[in-house]
């Protein structure tokens, strides 16, 4: 973007825009390692999911003995507020924007202390300290996503490059989650949860430390849009008033409400449906790498056709290819892993897509006062597809019968694969839909 506010605004987003927005383009495009240092933050960010969410309940439960009800009810709780916090936390950053790098840091103390206390439990009020060590780390999560977003959206720079921006972020993420996936059980988690949990801690803390470091010195020198102090801050109510905004968030809620379903339920299917429990790793490894990899190939569709066209062809190529799903059965491996690497190639659309559409729109509007809150409403729908999806899915599935882990009947089989893949396609279907006849109001010109 040119210095002028507002002048790179007025070109059209995601059509090419001529010369000029062209021109734009290669006088403002980051270079790798500007991108590199920005997106570094989202590996120890996506790493620490899995580790605090998957593998914290069953090391409190096996190696400390606590209640797996407890851990269960601790969490739910504990995600619920986490939701919540999001808009307070969006809030506090954009009003003390100046200071992001000290926000940055504290979000980072949090994270880092929060994920090496979760390890490192006290012999008493062990379920005390599970809850606070995870609040503390969720809570430093928060902070640092929704300022890493936020920083994403207010960079200077031309329409097509916001993609490539939010491409690497997500790339990094993905790999960082893959690296959450398999860190556990290269370190021992099977033989003695204890020391593998305590050296994926000494891993996680200096990354941490490397990825918060590089992040601030990027900010340094890094272009970023100054809130306009001419355009008056607005309240949450006008946030979601605005037909622009309120349009593009309900249709990022249904698109990852569908994507949640699977998500909630990719486990069961391939232990009880496809019998391939021993496979879901290296099913999960092929989906995330296919969508890292996909990464590229959405950027050069959104500097083509535009970034919202480009979501609608990802949400075709979703629904096409992942209905094959509910055609498969015990054994079929080789079928399911080919579903995961198409399936998956639509996931890098999902991830880069939306967030670079929202910051077209931040740019056009001058709403850099609101970026962190814009941003913070959009993890907020993205928390609540989830909680939706894991609110709905077991429990309709139990309502016909199904229990995890029981013998399958064929109803059971076909009702599991119906909730699994027909569902979220029907669902994905609509969401595209709506996105083509909402194309020209969604489009930011």
């Amino acid at each position: 973007m040119q210095e002028t506010p507002g002048l790179a605004d007025s070109l059209p987003a995601g059509h090419g825009g001529g010369r000029h927005a062209a021109a734009l383009d290669k006088a403002q495009s980051p270079g790798a390692r500007a991108l590199a240092s920005y997106a570094l933050m989202a590996f120890p960010l996506a790493f620490a999911g899995l580790p605090v969410y998957l593998h914290a309940p069953d090391f409190y439960a096996v190696t400390v003995g606590a209640s797996l009800t407890s851990l269960g009810l601790i969490l739910l709780a504990l995600r619920v507020i986490d939701a919540l916090q999001d808009p307070l936390i969006g809030s506090l950053s954009d009003r003390y924007h100046d200071r992001r790098p000290a926000v940055i840091i504290a979000g980072a103390v949090l994270l880092g202390a929060g994920f090496w206390m979760i390890f490192h439990p006290t012999a008493t009020l062990t379920l005390t300290w599970f809850a606070v060590s995870v609040f503390l780390c969720t809570t430093g999560f928060s902070v640092v996503t929704i300022n890493l977003q936020a920083l994403g959206g207010i960079w200077k720079t031309g329409v097509h490059d916001r993609t490539r921006i939010t491409s690497w972020r997500e790339a990094f993420g993905l790999i960082g989650l893959l690296a959450a996936a398999i860190g556990p059980a290269l370190l021992g988690h099977a033989s003695d949860p204890a020391r593998a949990f305590h050296l994926l801690t000494l891993i996680y803390v200096p990354l941490l430390l490397v990825a918060t470091v590089g992040l601030l010195a990027w900010m340094r020198t890094a272009p970023l849009s100054r809130p306009d102090v001419s355009v008056a801050a607005i309240s949450w109510r006008a946030i979601v008033a605005d037909p622009w905004r309120r349009r593009f968030f309900l249709l990022s809620l249904l698109n990852t409400f569908a994507s949640a379903i699977p998500a909630v339920l990719v486990l069961f299917f391939i232990r009880d449906r496809l019998e391939a429990e021993t496979y879901t790793g290296l099913f999960l490894l092929l989906y995330f790498l296919s969508g890292a990899a996909s990464m590229a190939l959405w950027l050069r569709v959104a500097t083509g056709f535009g970034k919202v066209r480009a979501w609608a062809l990802s949400m075709g190529v979703a629904i096409i290819t992942f209905i094959w799903a509910a055609f498969l059965g015990p054994g079929d491996m080789y079928a399911y892993a080919a579903v995961c690497i198409l399936s998956g190639l639509a996931l890098g659309a999902d991830l880069a897509l939306p967030p670079s559409i929202l910051a077209d729109h931040i740019h056009r509007e001058r709403r850099q006062r609101e970026a962190s809150r814009l941003f913070a409403f959009l993890t907020l729908l993205s928390k609540t597809a989830l909680a939706l999806a894991t609110g709905l899915a077991l429990p309709i599935l139990g309502l016909v019968g199904y229990q995890p882990g029981a013998p399958m009947t064929p109803l059971l089989g076909l009702s599991l694969s119906a909730a699994y893949a027909v569902v979220p396609c029907a669902l994905k279907a609509l969401t595209l839909l709506w996105l083509l006849s909402a194309e020209d109001k969604i489009t930011v010109t």
